[in-house]
């Protein structure tokens, strides 16, 4: 690969790397996130993108459903949470479950995402339940249920073992697992942001479980906090020789942080060049993921757009009436929480590539290339 297309030298040391298909260092992470040369950098992750993808970029129709806002956990990053003595909190019983998947339903959606606040005060038949009556009325809404840290949770507080946790979920109607709860691995930054959470070896051990399990999960980072550059690189590198053992990751979703309402809300969150440079680090970083994902939500959909030329190769979804925990990280006009299907195909053909609607496993169900 020449090297007039790079101002930095040490990308243009890296591109002949990429050029190959090599697995890039620790170190060579370190160095994409400290050069100042973004075109590079994002011209490096487009190569790659492109020689996993062409043009195909997909989406999904899809709605959030958020069970429960109780949580003990006390992330610093979250505005979601309510403790049981504080007001604002809420558990959705199982007709109103039923209603979301239902408007999901009929809106179109082909998934329903469910994930919520670990709420000691519900029974663990509480959310068996509900995905029984859900798979029992949409047989054919893809349930992907359940971070690894609610699966934790799970475990833990029921006593349970996380084998059977994870079968008895699977057998009342549990997919896929979404990837979030990873936060940033790196053990004293996560310890002084989510104390009281899932530490990031056992997020990796009960992803390798469910993977085990035959489900497929995703996998995420929370950046633009505390964090540092070696705290990403090394999260992606932990991500990547977890799916090198387990290979059942499907898609890593980077989540900018959004200040406004948390514990961290002095910090200014991550910039767009920040992100951008993100999203395409993680596409040359991990060579072993299919799907890099920029989700519109937290980035906003003109930056989400523009992340497509930096190695991301999915929009995530519609997600038509989003649930309360999305709405809380909404970073464009709070009340625009929805993407139509005619939106979401218009962003990606401005951004010159080919809008695939996909199953929640990325199956493709239409291509608009041609529409």
């Amino acid at each position: 690969m020449t090297t007039t297309y790079f101002h930095d030298p040490a990308i243009a040391g890296i591109a002949e790397k990429v050029a190959a298909d090599e697995r890039l260092s620790f170190d060579e992470g370190v160095q994409l996130f400290r050069s100042d040369d973004l075109h590079g950098v994002g011209r490096l992750a487009d190569i790659a993108r492109r020689r996993k993808h062409d043009k195909a970029t997909y989406f999904n129709v899809n709605r959030h459903l958020n069970p429960t806002n109780y949580c003990y956990a006390d992330c610093k990053f979250c505005s979601y949470f309510v403790k049981h003595n504080q007001d604002g909190g809420y558990t959705h019983n199982i007709d109103e479950c039923l209603k979301i998947a239902r408007e999901a339903h009929d809106q179109g959606a082909t998934e329903l995402h469910i994930v919520g606040g670990l709420n000691t005060r519900l029974p663990f038949s509480y959310f068996t339940d509900m995905l029984t009556a859900i798979r029992k009325d949409f047989p054919k809404l893809h349930l992907k249920a359940f971070t690894m840290v609610e699966l934790d949770f799970f475990a833990n507080f029921y006593k349970m073992s996380d084998e059977e946790v994870i079968e008895k979920l699977k057998s009342a109607g549990m997919d896929s697992c979404p990837g979030g709860g990873a936060e940033i691995f790196a053990k004293e930054t996560r310890e002084k942001i989510c104390t009281h959470k899932t530490d990031g070896n056992r997020w990796l051990e009960m992803s390798g479980k469910v993977h085990q399990a035959g489900l497929k999960t995703n996998a995420t980072i929370l950046y633009g906090h505390i964090e540092t550059i070696e705290d990403r690189i090394d999260h992606l590198i932990r991500l990547r020789e977890q799916q090198d053992r387990s290979g059942g990751f499907q898609c890593f979703i980077p989540l900018a942080f959004y200040p406004p309402g948390t514990q961290l809300s002095h910090l200014p969150g991550p910039s767009g060049i920040d992100s951008l440079k993100m999203i395409a680090v993680s596409r040359l970083m991990l060579d072993n993921f299919d799907h890099i994902k920029a989700y519109w939500v937290m980035l906003g959909k003109k930056l989400a757009q523009t992340a497509l030329h930096f190695g991301a190769n999915d929009l995530d979804g519609t997600i038509t009436g989003g649930g309360e925990l999305m709405e809380s990280y909404l970073v464009e006009n709070r009340s625009d929480n929805e993407a139509t299907k005619e939106e979401i195909i218009k962003l990606i053909k401005e951004a010159g590539f080919e809008p695939v609607e996909r199953d929640t496993l990325y199956r493709p169900l239409h291509n608009y290339a041609a529409a």
